[in-house]
């Protein structure tokens, strides 16, 4: 139901009480207080907060610019860490950080899982992956999950079962919440493995579309991305039209968005077309060619989705929330060195090891718990090869994270924050990756519109999982309703 226009005082009401506190009577729980009807969130990969500030002080008609007016933008926002797109993702739409979505990275570690075919025979333990990897083809763009490949693990009734995504996250999602009280949803992402996000029931969403980015010849030309991150623009426009993602009838839902990979990839490659620079100018976030590009595309699909609301008259009656899973390290190219993964191995020794995570970051899961002080040490003694500024071990890991990998099976023994501008690669063309815990890769943007909102910077310091029960607040439901949302004590934004 699209909100007459004398009811804009009233929603701004309902805001504020809810802002103010999450509904705690149970008369209210499983009910819906009348606010807006729809939220759409949109995660802009590698979206720093800089760049929000370069581009609309550089591009004062743009859209984003435009959307500015009627937002309050948050200048002082936190990505999870670590800084990679899965658990960057679940904390906007969970309210959790890994330790307790149990969602670590797409690449991590789990010691109770046992390898496809396996039968769950031998000793538990699996480097778990949930990318392109698990595709029957990953060529293809519309491809799906091989069930032969899913991981397996011993069930409540001791039988040997394969884990879906979904059955991967600890915690329910703002999806699922949603269908409880018989809402629509729908999400689009860059693979199939992002179906994580209908949660543990596997039905949070209504209409989950999954387009393979990996299908693309070379997923780090931007000519490329460009056209693949239009499915997504599709998909988001045709469910502001009351479709499916691919034009079947349904009705408009009341949590959708999805993902959008330009800016990322522009970020990351030094020289994906001919006569384009990726990454930055200097330290200030300045664009070079190929990021001024995917912004100025970005904000281009930003006006379609304003435009659409307005011809729809969904426009008065739908929060906008655009934020990003992760940011991206280092602006400053100057600072950017490439160090051998291979040289964390070697320093720890491969017959410890069960896995190890790189990017602009190292997670480190062990064997035995016990060797963490030493292997920890050992990285300390190469330290400046090494490139790592912070390792976080024993009563430092915990402080950090708020795990113990002596009672989770998924929580690494060691985590390492880089020296600035350190990344862990062999790749020729990368000049930039996430995952990290340094400035570039966690601050990034926090924006919410709508036509009601007066325009408003808040410095407060807010991280991406408070997106959560926001989404929760802004359609009228209880974010306690949100599991991570009690274990951490989530706030949510504090939007009015």
């Amino acid at each position: 139901m699209v909100i007459r226009k004398l009811s804009v005082i009233i929603s701004l009401v309902f805001f504020v009480t809810i802002s103010l506190g999450y509904p705690q009577s149970p008369s209210l729980h499983n009910k819906r207080t009348q606010t807006f009807n729809h939220v759409l969130l949109i995660s802009i990969d590698g979206l720093h907060q800089k760049d929000v500030d370069v581009f609309t002080t550089s591009n004062p008609n743009s859209n984003l610019a435009s959307i500015l007016k009627n937002s309050v933008y948050f200048t002082n926002a936190q990505a999870a860490l670590p800084t990679d797109s899965f658990p960057g993702l679940l904390a906007q739409l969970t309210g959790g950080l890994p330790k307790t979505t149990g969602v670590w990275y797409d690449n991590s570690w789990d010691g109770t899982f046992f390898a496809p075919g396996s039968k769950c025979k031998g000793s538990p333990g699996l480097n778990v992956v949930w990318d392109e990897s698990l595709d029957v083809d990953q060529t293809v763009l519309n491809t799906t999950i091989n069930q032969d490949l899913l991981p397996l693990r011993i069930d409540e009734e001791g039988e040997c079962v394969k884990v879906q995504p979904w059955q991967y996250l600890r915690v329910n999602t703002v999806f699922e919440v949603a269908k409880k009280h018989g809402l629509k949803t729908a999400w689009v992402d860059k693979l199939p493995a992002y179906s994580i996000v209908n949660g543990p029931s596997g039905k949070g969403v209504d209409d989950f579309y999954g387009p393979e980015i990996a299908s693309l010849p070379d997923k780090t030309n931007l000519t490329q991305v460009e056209p693949y991150d239009n499915y997504h623009t599709v998909s988001i426009l045709n469910w502001i039209d009351g479709k499916t993602h691919d034009g079947k009838p349904f009705s408009v839902p009341n949590i959708f968005g999805g993902n959008f990979q330009s800016l990322s990839v522009a970020q990351k490659s030094s020289s994906n077309v001919t006569g384009f620079i990726g990454g930055y100018v200097d330290a200030n976030a300045t664009p070079a060619d190929q990021v001024k590009n995917a912004l100025n595309y970005i904000d281009g699909i930003l006006g379609k989705f304003i435009n659409e609301l307005k011809t729809k008259n969904l426009h008065d009656d739908t929060i906008i929330v655009i934020s990003a899973k992760h940011g991206q390290s280092p602006i400053d190219r100057t600072l950017f060195k490439k160090i051998d993964p291979q040289l964390l191995n070697d320093t720890i020794g491969a017959d410890k090891l069960n896995q190890i995570t790189t990017d602009d970051v190292a997670l480190i899961w062990l064997k035995n718990h016990s060797d963490s002080k030493t292997a920890a040490d050992s990285l300390s003694a190469k330290k400046d090869v090494l490139g790592i500024a912070e390792i976080f071990e024993g009563d430092s890991l915990k402080a950090k994270f708020g795990c113990d990998p002596n009672t989770d099976t998924r929580c690494p023994d060691i985590a390492i924050r880089v020296v600035p501008g350190v990344v862990y690669t062999t790749s020729k063309k990368k000049i930039a990756e996430h995952g990290g815990f340094n400035e570039d890769d966690y601050h990034v943007p926090i924006i919410v519109y709508n036509p009601s909102i007066q325009q408003k910077v808040a410095n407060d310091a807010v991280e991406t999982r408070y997106i959560a029960p926001f989404i929760l607040s802004a359609l009228g439901l209880d974010p306690n309703e949100l599991d991570a949302v009690v274990k951490e004590k989530t706030p949510t934004l504090p939007v009015f």
